[in-house]
């Protein structure tokens, strides 16, 4: 039975994980380097949907998504018959040695769809931190300057220069320095936890950032602002409404680089194509990974043309960057997005989401605060009027969900925020379901 052949319901047959699975982790243990975590150990066997088939026969509600990746699916039939009619023509040239046309088609697609009427350039690469550290990289490069200002909570990957972009220490940086220079960390507009409250967050925060900006770094030695529109990792912290638009108009007036990392946030995820649409934010750069080919391995940065174009040629690129497979499965998901209207669909999963945590938040004082936009919400879980963070609740509502079926993921600085990024092409009796759940999993504690 093909993967999108796969039925749309849970089915528990075994305990989580089960024995097959169990077995494979054992196997993977003498196999595997211990730094590479799961969140969940079950293998599994198929995916389709909003569900994920493992190795013993269980089905599992997706509310994860390979983390924002597989937006349209697991194994959208469009995605896997285009990769597989290129893999049958020819599966690597090396775009730098013998170019393509596929390559060009993405980087047209990525220019015509990210925010902003002006002209643009792209680039194809492998991953969000390899894009991210190319935005990097391309900023210096045509503006001479070498600054990067990053904000609190930020996650922006795994190399040794997104590693000090990124700001929690545990897992990501411990251990790994001494990192990159040049990189200045900024308050950032947390509105749950801003001190004088929500409505003051947005212009006090963008003030803070400005100020100490221009005083501590000097805005002519700043090469680019580099900013998650909503954070990931960091708990999905969505700034307080005025906040991006203000750093992007300070960047314009002061010729910095504003950089919008759109690796989570991008295609269709947030109710709109991208995060910065929400605010009419048009960034200089944007970089892009994650739902940006169905779940095969393509990343990529857009940006105004004469920022792309400052770097020399040959200064940028890869061996593996914009492969032929990946670019044929990026067409088709950006495809389907469009023609399947995923941006309107995401609306909807947030507006049943969001309307169903607010409702458990009201019975449970645990849950501090819901949060998200369209396929993109979370709740953090605190004590106490301090709002003191609690991750030993968290721990016990993922352990219980994991074992009823439920996909869920874990965020934030505090680890304290459950993340809820179900594949909009998830249906909604499976959205209740897996809601009913997680609500089970709080009258329990």
């Amino acid at each position: 039975m093909a993967a999108t052949e796969v039925v749309q319901s849970r089915r528990i047959v075994t305990e989580i994980p089960g024995p097959k699975s169990r077995a494979i982790q054992e196997r993977r243990s003498s196999a595997v380097a211990q730094g590479v975590g799961s969140v969940l150990p079950v293998y599994v066997e198929r995916a389709g949907g909003g569900i994920v088939e493992d190795v013993d026969g269980n089905a599992l509600i997706d509310f994860g998504s390979g983390i924002a990746v597989t937006n349209v699916g697991n194994a959208d039939p469009r995605v896997v018959e285009r990769a597989a009619e290129q893999l049958a023509r020819f599966t690597h040239t090396c775009f730098m040695v013998n170019p393509y046309e596929a390559y060009v088609d993405v980087c047209e697609a990525l220019n015509r769809v990210t925010p902003g009427g002006h002209e643009k350039r792209s680039i194809l690469l492998n991953s969000g931190a390899e894009a991210v550290e190319n935005a990097v990289k391309i900023a210096r490069s045509a503006t001479g300057r070498q600054a990067v200002v990053v904000f609190d909570h930020a996650y922006h990957g795994r190399t040794n220069l997104t590693m000090g972009l990124t700001a929690k220490n545990m897992p990501y940086k411990q251990g790994f320095g001494p990192f990159a220079g040049e990189i200045h960390r900024m308050p950032m507009a947390y509105p749950y936890r801003w001190p004088t409250g929500p409505e003051n967050c947005g212009p006090e925060a963008a003030a803070m950032v400005v100020e100490q900006i221009t005083k501590q770094i000097g805005a002519r030695n700043v090469a680019a602002v580099v900013i998650e529109p909503i954070q990931g990792e960091g708990g999905f912290i969505e700034p307080a409404p005025g906040f991006l638009p203000a750093l992007a108009e300070f960047c314009r007036t002061n010729g910095i680089v504003f950089v919008a990392d759109e690796v989570q946030t991008g295609f269709a995820r947030t109710g709109d194509m991208f995060a910065c649409d929400h605010e009419g934010v048009v960034p200089d750069l944007i970089t892009t990974a994650k739902g940006i080919a169905g779940g095969l391995p393509l990343a990529a940065v857009t940006g105004r043309a004469d920022l792309m174009d400052a770097v020399h040629s040959g200064g940028l690129g890869g061996t593996y960057g914009g492969n032929p497979a990946a670019c044929a499965a990026a067409l088709a998901a950006l495809d389907a997005i469009e023609s399947d209207d995923l941006v309107g669909r995401a609306g909807e999963i947030g507006e049943l989401m969001l309307g169903r945590l607010r409702e458990l938040a009201a019975a449970h004082d645990v849950i501090g605060d819901v949060r998200g936009r369209g396929a993109m919400v979370a709740i953090e879980l605190v004590t106490g009027e301090d709002k003191d963070p609690a991750p030993e609740a968290l721990a016990k509502v993922l352990a219980h969900c994991h074992s009823q079926g439920l996909i869920l993921l874990s965020a934030g600085t505090y680890g304290n925020v459950i993340r809820m990024l179900p594949p909009l092409v998830i249906g909604d009796d499976l959205l209740h379901e897996g809601l009913d759940i997680l609500a089970e999993a709080f009258d329990r504690l």
